[in-house]
């Protein structure tokens, strides 16, 4: 009890010398104050356990601040392995780039002329032809014709498989194959063996060919190509990357599963724990999002960095560096938006708060607007618009239904996923909007002071004796 009795001695002298200070600068008097200062017994604790406070707050802020980049790439994460949709849609972009396309192609027809002998099979119709009798110059002609028929039809099988990659048929086909292939981690990595995409022990990414071999058979088959029936089902993979560090990351993804549900949660929990603790918690508040803030810089360079690494670790014999590009850029790009998306958040909250907070221009600036909304209701009431009593009712439960806008607006940032930049642009727009209109349409109740009355009605009956 002695001690929060200094304490608040302390607060209370601190507090009549600002009103001092500030009435003698009114008056225009210099010098010092003529008020003396005064000791109060335990202020050197107070003071101690102020900076305990400030250090503890820092603590928690710093941790998570620390833990947000793990806990964004952990969110993004367990979105992509456990919702199917989200799977399909971040890969199924790679069936339409012409890099991917061409590069499957090239594969489909190494794969089918290494079990098809073309030249083979041309070359024994052409004999049998012969066999059947023919003359001299007849057979002559025919052996000449071998080769050219034999490229002339490598070069259909070409253009088929060419087409085929390009339309919206094997778009479709590789849609399907990834959305069958989606059981949380199944897909990607634990290696069904139908999955479209699969990855290797030795850190290698590849495309599996079976499914898209197989639909090129049918339609060469369907042109009268018979000799499509002798390919043979094929499971091949080839491969669109190499990078020893993957199965790290096939392990960081079991992790991640299990980690984006409650990571993001206890970051948060120490970013605000940060807050709770600090002695001037809105100063905390704008510290502790700038601190977001440079985590998400951390995560988007770090993504910058690691597709620099990634295309230049990929063997060029190996797979195309364009295509390697392709497939980073499909990879990441949720992740980068989302690390993009705080990073924005992270901003807006440290202007909210540095606006609302105790500081000298923020609290001119409130200052400002409230006098342009009085303003405005003023200028509506002597025009005969008002907003009655509905107008009193807001005004007295104004702290309420701010307070109201703002946990609605953190709830939809924290819950809605994905989080993207627009969705916080367009949430704190709404949620100004918001508040500017509780504060034009509110009505602050105007007491009107009672009259006083005169000395004489008020003062006791005088008796005499």
């Amino acid at each position: 009890m002695a001690r929060m009795r200094n304490s608040d001695l302390q607060d209370t002298i601190a507090r009549l010398e600002g009103e001092n200070a500030a009435l003698r600068d009114a008056l225009g008097l210099d010098g010092p104050s003529p008020v003396a200062p005064v000791k109060v017994p335990g202020a050197g604790y107070t003071r101690h356990r102020n900076w305990s406070w400030t250090l503890l707050a820092t603590v928690f802020i710093v941790i998570g601040a620390v833990l947000a980049p793990a806990a964004t790439v952990a969110s993004w994460a367990k979105v992509q392995l456990t919702s199917t949709e989200s799977f399909v849609a971040t890969y199924a972009p790679l069936a339409n780039d012409p890099a991917v396309q061409s590069f499957v192609a090239d594969q489909t027809l190494e794969v089918i002329q290494a079990n098809v002998d073309i030249p083979g099979l041309t070359s024994e119709v052409f004999d049998g032809i012969i066999a059947l009798g023919t003359g001299p110059g007849a057979t002559k002609a025919l052996e000449a014709l071998k080769g050219p028929a034999s490229q002339g039809l490598v070069s259909l099988v070409r253009s088929t498989v060419g087409s085929f990659v390009q339309s919206d048929t094997f778009a479709q086909v590789f849609q399907d194959a990834l959305r069958l292939s989606h059981t949380q981690l199944i897909a990607t990595l634990q290696n069904d063996p139908q999955a479209a995409i699969a990855v290797g022990s030795d850190g290698s990414v590849g495309i599996q060919l079976a499914p898209i071999i197989e639909r090129v058979k049918t339609v060469l088959l369907d042109r009268g190509l018979s000799f499509a029936a002798q390919i043979p089902a094929v499971n091949r993979t080839i491969t669109v990357a190499q990078n020893t560090s993957v199965p790290t990351l096939q392990l960081f993804y079991g992790l991640a599963l299990a980690a984006g549900a409650w990571l993001p949660w206890i970051a948060i929990f120490f970013l605000a724990a940060g807050v709770a603790v600090a002695r001037r918690r809105a100063l905390a508040l704008v510290w502790a999002a700038v601190a977001l803030a440079m985590a998400m810089v951390v995560v988007v360079a770090g993504i910058a960095i690691g597709r620099l690494i990634f295309i230049g670790s990929v063997s060029p014999s190996l797979i195309p560096s364009g295509v390697a590009r392709t497939v980073f850029d499909t990879v990441t790009t949720a992740m980068t938006t989302t690390g993009v998306a705080v990073l924005v958040l992270a901003i807006v909250v440290a202007i909210v708060a540095w606006v609302s907070g105790p500081f000298t221009v923020s609290s001119n600036l409130r200052g400002f607007a409230r006098s342009g909304a009085t303003w405005v209701r003023e200028s509506a009431e002597r025009h005969r618009i008002t907003t009655g009593r509905t107008g009193e009712w807001i005004y007295a439960q104004r702290t309420l239904i701010r307070a109201a806008i703002a946990v609605i607006a953190a709830a939809i940032v924290l819950f809605t996923r994905p989080l993207t930049t627009d969705l916080i642009a367009w949430t704190l727009v709404i949620a100004i909007l918001a508040v500017v209109v509780v504060e034009l349409v509110q009505r602050p109740v105007v007491k009107v002071p009672e009259p006083v009355q005169d000395l004489e009605e008020t003062a006791p009956p005088v008796t005499a004796g």
